[in-house]
């Protein structure tokens, strides 16, 4: 038979959860798309051969909440300035195929954004503009409401529709729900949802109110599982999940984890596993303030889940299809036929770990994800072991 595949991925347990496979499956890769997964699929049809059997094999990972606008810019935090990464030294090597920075950039600098990340990187980076013209550059800058353009920010995600795929609503330290309200107008012009980081204010604004008043069926809040002294928390001081949360989930709210380096608690995750209530989209907020402390990676959060008793069914499903339907990209997350080749291929290792909150409290696991192999586009952009080697 002519080698009609450049790679076959052939022996893994192949999971995903869009298409419904949950099993021991062999995956076929053509040029740049998914060309065929089944079961025994001879190993001559492949150009390259990767044996895989005992990993999992994935569609490639979306990390929903990172910051990439790397730069050197000074005093400008997250926004063209050192405390954002640029995205190909941390995706690959986490089986991330797909980054979308929330809110580095705003309507003012996205075209520099697009310019020196989004052109000049192989990972897939995607973006929620910020509703503040400058984007995330910390302090006062943050806190400009004549900088907050609802139109401005439409205009320029309809002008950027590959890339732009919501608006953000970071730091606000008012107790004013206006800018929450410029960024869903924004998000409405543009047709597009609205993430907010909602823990600056003080005295809290309600999170019951921002759920069902405010936010729209499909907004998204991150660090759900955050404890600040500046914003009610989802479980409360009882350990109990706040009623209004199941509410605002039953209405279409997205609850996104965006673990960061502040924004992760044993105090609220552990009491909501309990009760059964998992995240949405597991995403890393990715930036040099977590890479190095309790975050770590996406695998690493991921397997933190596992470790609350999360299904790892359930936990491919928060890093794939999920974040992909979230953000209007159904393209993206699942291994159907003609879908993108972008693949990824874990460890799932048995052992003692440890997974520690940004408190520094630490649980016990016994399964720890690795990337073995990444695959973005049909071109191995990771491989850890060789298994993609000749």
């Amino acid at each position: 038979m002519a080698q009609d595949l450049d790679i076959l991925i052939k022996g893994g347990h192949v999971i995903d959860p869009l298409n419904g496979i949950d099993g021991v499956m062999d995956v076929g890769i053509a040029e740049d798309t998914i060309a065929v997964v089944g079961p025994d699929i001879p190993g001559s049809r492949a150009a390259r051969l990767v044996e895989a059997a005992g990993y999992l094999v994935t569609p490639g990972l979306i990390d929903m909440h990172v910051h990439v606008f790397h730069g050197t810019e000074p005093d400008a935090y997250i926004s063209n300035s050192f405390t954002s990464v640029p995205p190909d030294a941390f995706t690959f090597r986490s089986g991330v195929t797909t980054a979308v920075d929330v809110g580095s950039a705003g309507w003012r600098n996205f075209k520099q954004f697009v310019e020196q990340t989004v052109a000049r990187s192989r990972t897939r980076v995607l973006a929620f503009l910020n509703i503040v013209g400058v984007g995330m550059k910390g302090g006062p800058l943050e806190q400009n409401l004549n900088d907050m353009d609802p139109k401005m920010t439409a205009l320029v995600a309809m002008q950027y529709p590959d890339v732009v795929v919501g608006v953000k609503l970071a730091h606000y330290e008012g107790y004013d729900w206006t800018p929450t309200d410029l960024a869903v107008e924004a998000g409405t012009l543009a047709d597009v949802p609205v993430m907010v980081d909602f823990g600056s204010a003080n005295p809290p604004l309600p999170l019951e109110e921002l759920f069902l008043e405010h936010l729209r069926p499909g907004d998204i809040f991150t660090h759900a599982f955050a404890d600040l002294a500046t914003r009610e928390a989802i479980v409360d001081s009882n350990e109990v999940l706040r009623s209004f949360v199941g509410e605002a989930r039953g209405r279409g709210i997205v609850f996104d984890v965006g673990h960061g380096g502040l924004s992760f608690s044993y105090t609220q995750a552990v009491p909501a596993a309990r009760q059964g209530f998992w995240p949405d989209v597991i995403s890393t907020d990715l930036h040099t303030g977590s890479m190095n402390g309790a975050m770590k990676d996406l695998t690493n959060v991921m397997s933190k889940f596992l470790a609350l008793g999360m299904p790892l069914q359930e936990v491919v499903r928060g890093t794939t299809s999920n974040p992909a339907r979230v953000i209007k990209r159904p393209d993206l997350g699942h291994l159907g036929l003609g879908a993108v080749a972008d693949v990824a291929v874990f460890k799932l290792r048995e052992g003692d770990f440890g997974f520690v909150d940004v408190y520094g409290a630490r649980r016990s696991g016994t399964q720890k994800l690795e990337a073995e192999l990444t695959v973005r586009e049909g071109r191995v952009v990771w491989d850890l072991n060789g298994l993609s080697a000749r």
